[in-house]
């Protein structure tokens, strides 16, 4: 019988599709001159230069509709760029959404995925200006594209560390990670006997960590104010031994880290126990925690001091020392990229 609440995508056609999904966007840059409905956005920086990344999101690589509420997905989609721009040391200030739907999705569930879209460029002030929208045979392909501004040569690379830097994280980091792995242990079981409800009784943090990630705009905030241009930095999309290696490989650089100077929230280290995993290797090689991890200047130590959002984590070495981490009780171990990664099922 005929869902009467549902409406099909192809009552629209792909303009009225458009129209539908983008009506309801406000601007919020003035560097937004012309945003949807032409056949192209005007964007102008008043002489800043222009950061641009683009991130690609596919149903059972990147996400589980099983338990990602379409309203998540469409913030998360976003966020995860910002943080791109954000690694940058940049502002971001506009995206384009494109995406690819099976006929399985429903207006209204697509209104719900633009929810999220709209929510997350309110709370960080960006303007959508652009996308597009096809069929898909299976499954729902997202892609987004962030832009940014940046004040000329203030960018930050990964490639510009310097021995003897700090190296710092955002955050906490390897709750993501867990918060996957208890919604994909809840999916098994539900997969198993449905009449059994999942449990997530206690892990709000790492479920939102997972589902709601946040960018980290305070941080740049932060570095602007206190006059403080990290020498290299990145965000964690992939774990920070992952990141860390980034750093140090495009720097020709070695590192040392240090396993009690890892910030892990304490519902994160919990849940770690709770599953029998060591916490330490969670936020090693877990991924999705869209943090920074970026190096500074010594002599910027100061500055961060009070920062409770700052961890110093280790600091950059001579290539020939390698990348070092040292364990609590005083052992040392290289360093190994074991993070996610999207080629490998």
């Amino acid at each position: 019988m005929p869902d009467s609440n549902r409406t099909e995508i192809a009552a629209l056609g792909e303009f009225g599709l458009i129209e539908h999904l983008t009506k309801n966007f406000e601007i919020h840059n003035a560097s937004t001159v012309l945003s949807v409905g032409d056949d192209a956005a005007v964007i102008d920086h008043f002489g800043k230069q222009t950061v641009i990344t683009t991130d690609l999101l596919i149903e059972g690589i990147h996400f589980d509709l099983m338990y990602t509420p379409l309203k998540h997905l469409g913030y998360k989609s976003v966020v995860v760029n910002l943080s791109d721009i954000y690694a940058m040391n940049a502002t971001p200030t506009q995206i384009t959404v494109s995406i690819g739907i099976s006929n399985r999705v429903s207006l209204e569930a697509l209104d719900e995925f633009y929810e999220g879209i709209y929510a997350a460029c309110e709370k960080y002030g960006v303007d959508l200006i652009g996308g597009d929208t096809s069929s898909s045979q299976k499954g729902f392909i997202i892609s987004v594209t962030a832009i940014g501004e940046v004040t000329p040569d203030k960018f930050v690379k990964r490639s510009t560390a310097q021995k003897g830097d700090l190296i710092c994280v955002s955050g906490d980091v390897g709750g993501s990670f867990l918060g996957l792995t208890l919604m994909e242990r809840e999916k098994q079981i539900y997969l198993e006997n449905p009449k059994i409800q999942p449990d997530l009784e206690g892990e709000d943090y790492i479920v939102g960590r997972l589902l709601k990630p946040e960018a980290r705009k305070d941080i740049i905030a932060f570095f602007a104010e206190n006059d403080i241009v990290p020498t290299s930095m990145m965000d964690v999309s992939d774990g920070v031994s992952s990141e860390v290696l980034h750093l140090c490989r495009q720097s020709s650089l070695g590192c040392v880290l240090y396993e009690d100077k890892l910030p892990i929230h304490e519902a994160a280290r919990k849940a770690a126990f709770k599953f029998g995993l060591d916490p330490t290797v969670c936020a090693l090689n877990g991924g999705e925690d869209y943090e920074l991890i970026f190096t500074l200047k010594q002599a910027d130590y100061d500055k961060i001091t009070l920062n409770e959002e700052i961890a110093v984590i280790g600091y950059m070495e001579d290539l020939e020392k390698g990348c070092k981490f040292i364990t609590k009780g005083g052992n040392t171990h290289n360093i190994t990229a074991q993070g996610w990664n999207a080629f490998v099922k």
